[in-house]
């Protein structure tokens, strides 16, 4: 790496590049930069790679993976930082197809991270000419990166360095207009000073919205983020401040090299149809965007929206946050609400709001958001029921640049923590963090940013070190006797591998707890097998429906991850052709599936049905695992599990909180009549039902092991990945390491 800034400043730092002609979606081309020599290549996007993994998330695993060893760390200069659109992506014609993924080793879990996003800076990096960039290495100085496809080069500049995110945002667009660049050709990504303080920095993606008003003044930036797994902070470990595109969108006659324009267009025109007429008669996301689904998990059959930490599953005053009342009351419904041209869905809500704390307090500010995830992270989970509040700790952290789910799931741990006497305001330094206390959490949030006490900085390296922290502290204090109560606090710690819960409590979704568990290779996310919401309407009935949907459902999600495209119009707008559809899965919407598919033949000249193009999914599933074998070992198993929180009441109370559902299901296990299970004492009752739902789990993560062809310890074996065709694209190291694993 360079020594000094004059070092840096001499070496080559910009190169001109050849225009590629986008063919089937694809640029057929990368950029590849090392910051630690200032090297800044655009080789060819091999044909094998790209037919084999298309694109964006399955891609992104690859470079990955062919640039780490078992060792690599996610600090290291070895660690890539990719981003990768897919083939699918920036195509206006059809709706949702915005997602880009960003990929690299995660600070937070140590294994693989992922998490895509939306806005335009996929398709940029496509319309400049390339279907990923992939950046290695460790600059000495702030550096800006950007690829303009006017000019056609590609440069390493020197960054301002500006700790907030909005005043970046402010800083490059000015930069460029300034250049003479229109804003509608300007994309860029930042992160902000959270990043340098936490394991969970986000990346802000930033793109103009010209049917927006701000100030008497047509247009502004808005933001979307890849906030899961911390991959802002690897950004700004890097110290790249901004990667910013400029280009413009392809024009004339089916611009994107597809190799039946018709077809494209037309499987557009129908899904949009489709978009049209069903959400306005069903979930409303142009109105309420994803905040709509808190109305739905709040209901009280379901009890699966999180309340305090996930300890309840229902509260009466969620009226005040859900989808209808942002809709109401906060939300501005001017203009598309599209995060990219060509979707009529309009689910990327927004609204303003007036800053109550902080340096910028008093000052009116627009939120993008909030998500279902956000909303009922800093809502419910916390005991907060004030949407304005929501909203403020929204905007705070994308302003600090830190992911909304890990910081609100990990405050709401923190609350329990205090609830239950692990924790005192003299441990927190003099913050006490209580359900409802807005406030207390605003405050924290600007602790945990800029790390300013040893309890924000320890709560910003992630849940389980904050879990070992705590665990010593109480120990300490309390003058405990032998180990510290470490198995305690893991009990309501909601993360696996190290990745805090997305907000779904799913004591009444078996198949949500098996997502969580085993499916999601990166943790506790909903992004691979979102199945709650099926589950709850009773789509898979028996543990092997359940173990099977396992299987199918993550084909098609992260399928749409590979491909550049959002899932929402696909999962949040049932086609009523769905209900005619004999012998399948209608919670899959197979109708809607086929209209994907036509647009997949359509772009790719392929004809495959749905179901072939979701099953190459199988190819980067088992590629993530293979890189979580090479972190864990022998061990792989045994992280494949959720906080007994997540299974069901970790208490008497909890349990009474819902005791007719509870008992109803004690007394389908025992075979006793409801009088009979009333006469039980509660905690009797508790242990049997916690017992009960255990092992259904360990069952079921069997059964996913045994459709994935995986051993028992839930490691791919040799035969399968040679089945699948991954062997030969594995290292000759994880090679080494699945075949001794196999033994």
């Amino acid at each position: 790496m360079p020594n000094s800034d004059a070092e840096l400043a001499g070496r080559e730092r910009n190169m001109m590049f050849t225009g590629s002609k986008l063919t089937h979606g694809y640029a057929n081309k990368m950029i590849t930069i090392d910051l630690g020599s200032c090297a800044i290549a655009t080789p060819e996007l091999a044909p094998q790679l790209r037919d084999y993994f298309l694109g964006g998330r399955a891609l992104g695993l690859y470079l990955l993976h062919k640039r780490i060893t078992s060792k690599t760390s996610p600090c290291d200069p070895e660690n890539p930082l990719i981003f990768s659109p897919g083939p699918l992506a920036g195509i206006p014609q059809f709706p949702g197809t915005s997602k880009c993924m960003a990929v690299s080793l995660s600070p937070l879990t140590g294994i693989p991270g992922v998490s895509n996003f939306g806005g335009h800076f996929g398709a940029y990096l496509k319309y400049a000419g390339f279907d990923a960039l992939e950046i290695t290495g460790k600059s000495s100085t702030d550096i800006l990166i950007v690829i303009d496809g006017f000019r056609k080069e590609i440069s390493i500049t020197e960054a301002p360095v500006i700790d907030e995110v909005f005043d970046m945002e402010k800083a490059v667009a000015e930069r460029f207009i300034q250049e003479g660049h229109d804003r509608k050709d300007i994309v860029f990504l930042t992160n902000g000073i959270g990043a340098s303080h936490t394991t969970y920095g986000c990346i802000n993606s930033h793109y103009f919205d010209p049917t927006k008003h701000m100030d008497g003044t047509k247009g502004f930036f808005r933001t979307k983020q890849a906030g899961r797994t911390g991959l802002g902070t690897v950004m700004k470990d890097k110290k790249i401040r901004a990667i910013v595109v400029l280009a413009e969108f392809p024009r004339g006659e089916n611009p994107y090299g597809a190799a039946d324009w018709g077809k494209v267009k037309q499987a557009g025109a129908k899904l949009g149809g489709v978009v049209r007429e069903i959400d306005p008669q069903s979930l409303k996301m142009y109105r309420k965007g994803s905040a709509g689904l808190i109305a739905f998990m709040n209901k009280q059959e379901y009890q699966s929206l999180p309340v305090n930490n996930y300890q309840r599953g229902f509260d009466q005053r969620a009226e005040r946050i859900t989808g209808k009342f942002y809709a109401e009351h906060l939300f501005d419904h001017r203009g598309m609400d599209g995060c990219f041209p060509g979707c009529n869905l309009r689910c990327t809500k927004g609204g303003w709001v007036t800053l109550t704390f902080g340096k910028h307090k008093g000052r009116r500010v627009w939120v993008d958001g909030p998500e279902y995830e956000t909303a009922a992270g800093f809502g419910s989970n916390i005991g907060m029921w004030n949407a304005k509040f929501i909203m403020e700790a929204n905007w705070h952290c994308d302003n600090y640049g830190i992911d909304t789910i890990t910081t609100a799931v990990t405050i709401a741990f923190l609350m329990e923590c205090f609830q239950r006497g692990y924790l005192t305001k003299e441990d927190a330094e003099g913050l006490a963090l209580t359900w409802g206390d807005e406030e207390a959490v605003l405050n924290f949030i600007r602790r945990i940013a800029i790390g300013e006490t040893e309890f924000a900085r320890v709560a910003g390296t992630g849940m389980l070190s904050l879990v070992d922290w705590i665990a010593a502290r109480y120990a300490r204090r309390t003058g405990q006797a032998g180990p510290p109560p470490r198995p305690e606090l893991m009990q309501f710690a909601m993360q696996t591998k190290g990745l805090p819960f997305s907000l779904y409590r799913t004591h009444r979704s078996l198949s949500m707890q098996g997502s969580y568990a085993a499916a999601s290779d990166i943790g506790a996310h909903h992004a691979a097998a979102w199945l709650i919401k099926a589950d709850l309407l009773g789509a898979f009935p028996t543990l092997q429906d359940k173990a099977q949907a396992l299987i199918t459902y993550p084909r098609v999600r992260l399928g749409n991850d590979n491909l550049g495209l959002c899932k929402l119009p696909w999962v949040d707008v049932f086609n009523p052709e769905s209900e005619k559809v004999k012998d399948t899965d209608k919670f899959i919407n197979p109708a809607s599936q086929e209209i994907y598919a036509d647009f997949y033949n359509g772009m790719l000249g392929t004809d495959l049905t749905w179901e072939q193009i979701f099953a190459q999914t199988d190819r980067d599933i088992n590629l993530q695992r293979v890189m979580n074998v090479m972190v864990y070992g022998g061990e792989t198993g045994k992280n494949d599990w959720i906080p007994e929180r997540a299974i069901g009441p970790l208490d008497d109370d909890l349990y009474d909180a819902e005791k007719y559902y509870n008992d109803g299901e004690i007394s389908r296990i025992m075979e006793k009549s409801p009088e009979e299970i009333q006469a039980m004492p509660t905690g009797e009752k508790r242990e049997l039902l916690m017992k009960h739902r255990k092992e259904e789990l360990r069952k079921l993560i069997q059964a996913y092991y045994r459709e994935r062809g995986w051993s028992p310890s839930g490691i791919p074996t040799p035969a399968t990945l040679k089945q699948i065709g991954l062997w030969d694209f594995l290292t000759e190291e994880a090679r080494a390491r699945i075949g001794a694993l196999a033994d």
